[in-house]
C-alpha cells in the first residue's frame, strides 16, 4: 500500500511510519518542520526513517493548498493518515490563527486531495479533548461532544464534522481517532512526562495542578501506532443500523467512523509521577496548584468499539511505558548532562529548545545538504516556501513561535489530552 503520512517528523507520525515500513508499505511523509518545539528532535525522528528504501520525505505544509494539490496530482495514494496538527491548549490563547491554518485550512486541503485522488481511506487524528466538559465516564464515541473547552478541541471536533461531510458528499471513507494522552520515547517536549523528567533531572520543582487530584488515560505510543495501522486496513463503511431519528455520533449512513484509542485504565496523576520517580531513581519536588483554565480533572476512554472493529485495544502498563521513556530520554539527551544541550529551554520545552544540541544535530545529518532537493541516502527534502531548513540559530535563542510561547510552557502538566 502507498500511504501518505502528514506530520511524519512528529511523535506519532514517526512511529506509525515505522510500522508501515516494517510490513513493506511505501510511505511518503510530509511535515513543515515548524519551530513550535525543537526542530532538532523532529530531524532526529526523520533520521530514524531516512535509510528505509520505502520512505520518502517532502518538506511541505498541509496549509499550502497549491503544494498539496500538486502532491496529490503526482502521487497515487491508497491511504492517507493525517497526524499533522497545531497542538497545545495554552498556545491557542496567544496564537489562535495557527490552529485555524493547520487544523482547519490544512484539513480541508487533505480532504480535497483525497477526494480528487480517489483515496481508499482517510484516517485522521482527532483528540480526547473533544469530550470537553463531559463528565460521564468512560468517554464514549456515542456521546455528544458539543461543549469543547479549548480552541484546539474545537478544531478537532470541526475535523470530525468536515470529514463526515466528505464521506456523505463524495463517499470518501474517513475514520477519526480520538487519542488519549499519548506518551513514550521520542515524545513531544511540551508534554507532561517530558517536562517532568527534565525538571527532576535538573533538580527543579514540577507544578502539579488541581493539587494532584487528576486522572488521565495514559496511552503508550506503540499501542497508538498499532491501533492506527489496524484502522487504516479497515476502511470505514456505511452503518446499516444507523437511525437518522436517533443519530449515533460515532457512525453514519456514510462511510464514516470515530474511535477512541486509549488505555481504558485511568491513572492518578500522583501515581504517574511516582512511576517516573521510580524510573529515574529520584524524588520530585512538587509545587501543588489549582486546576488551570482549559483543563479537565479526568479522562477515561471506552475502547469497546475499537476492539470490536480491529481486535485490538491498548494495554501497556504505565510503569512499563514510563520506564521505556526514561531509558530513551537518558540515551538521547545523556541524562543530567543534557541541560541546555539539545532539549527545549527549561521554561520552553515546546519552543525550539533555544537551538541547543547543535552537536547532536550535526551527528544526525548534514542539514545544509537537505536544501534545494538534495538527497542524503534515501532521505529527500525539497523547499516549499517555508524557512530554509539549513538555518542554524545561536544556542539559547529560540525563534518565532518559540519566543512567543516559551513563557507558557513550564515544567507543568499542560492539558495532557492533546496529541
Amino acid at each position: 500500500m502507498k500511504v501518505l503520512i502528514t506530520g511524519a517528523a512528529g511523535f506519532i507520525g514517526m512511529h506509525v511510519a515505522q510500522r508501515l515500513l516494517a510490513r513493506g508499505d511505501e510511505v511518503v511523509g510530509i511535515d513543515n518542520l515548524n519551530d513550535y518545539y525543537d526542530v532538532g528532535l523532529k530531524e532526529a525522528r526523520l533520521k530514524q526513517l531516512a535509510d528505509h528504501p520505502g520512505f520518502r520525505f517532502i518538506k511541505l505544509d498541509i496549509a499550502d493548498s497549491t503544494g498539496m494539490a500538486e502532491l496529490f496530482r503526482k502521487e497515487n495514494f491508497e491511504g492517507v493518515i493525517n497526524l499533522a496538527a497545531q497542538a497545545g491548549v495554552r498556545y491557542s490563547l496567544i496564537n489562535p490563527q495557527a490552529y485555524a491554518q493547520t487544523n482547519l485550512v490544512g484539513f480541508v486541503n487533505l480532504l480535497e486531495g483525497c477526494r480528487h485522488g480517489k483515496v481508499g481511506h482517510f484516517v485522521y487524528a482527532s483528540s480526547s479533548s473533544v469530550y470537553g466538559g463531559n463528565t460521564k465516564m468512560p468517554f464514549s464515541e456515542h456521546d455528544s461532544v458539543d461543549h469543547p473547552v479549548s480552541l484546539y478541541a474545537a478544531s478537532k471536533k470541526s475535523n470530525e464534522l468536515m470529514a463526515h461531510t466528505y464521506s456523505h458528499l463524495f463517499s470518501l471513507p474517513t475514520t477519526g481517532l480520538r487519542f488519549f494522552t499519548v506518551y513514550g520515547p521520542w515524545g513531544r517536549p511540551d508534554m507532561a512526562l517530558f517536562l517532568f523528567t527534565k525538571a527532576i533531572l535538573e533538580g527543579r520543582p514540577i507544578d502539579v495542578f488541581n493539587h494532584g487530584k487528576m486522572q488521565r488515560d495514559f496511552t503508550y505510543i506503540d499501542d497508538i501506532a498499532e491501533g492506527v495501522v489496524r484502522v487504516l486496513d479497515r476502511p470505514a463503511a456505511p452503518d446499516p443500523a444507523f437511525i437518522k431519528d436517533h443519530p449515533d455520533p460515532a457512525t453514519s449512513w456514510a462511510p464514516y467512523r470515530i474511535y477512541n484509542i486509549g488505555n481504558h485504565q485511568p491513572v492518578e496523576l500522583m501515581a504517574y509521577i511516582e512511576a517516573l520517580e521510580e524510573a529515574l531513581g529520584r524524588k520530585a519536588d512538587k509545587n501543588f496548584l489549582p486546576l488551570q483554565d482549559g483543563d479537565v480533572p479526568a479522562t477515561y476512554a471506552d475502547t469497546a468499539e475499537l476492539h470490536a472493529a480491529t481486535g485490538f485495544a491498548p494495554a501497556t502498563p504505565v510503569r512499563e511505558g514510563v520506564r521505556r521513556f526514561v531509558e530513551w530520554y537518558r540515551g538521547y539527551y545523556g541524562g543530567v548532562r543534557a541541560g541546555g544541550r539539545g532539549e527545549g529551554a527549561a521554561g520552553g520545552g515546546g519552543g525550539g529548545g533555544g537551538g541547543g544540541g547543535r552537536g547532536r544535530r550535526a551527528a544526525v545529518f548534514d542539514r545544509r545538504a537537505l536544501t534545494g532537493g538534495a538527497r542524503v541516502g534515501r532521505f529527500s527534502c525539497r523547499r516549499t516556501g517555508s524557512r530554509r531548513l539549513g538555518r542554524e540559530r545561536p544556542a539559547g535563542r529560540p525563534g518565532g513561535a518559540a519566543r512567543q510561547h516559551a513563557a507558557l510552557i513550564r515544567p507543568v502538566l499542560p492539558n495532557p489530552m492533546i496529541l
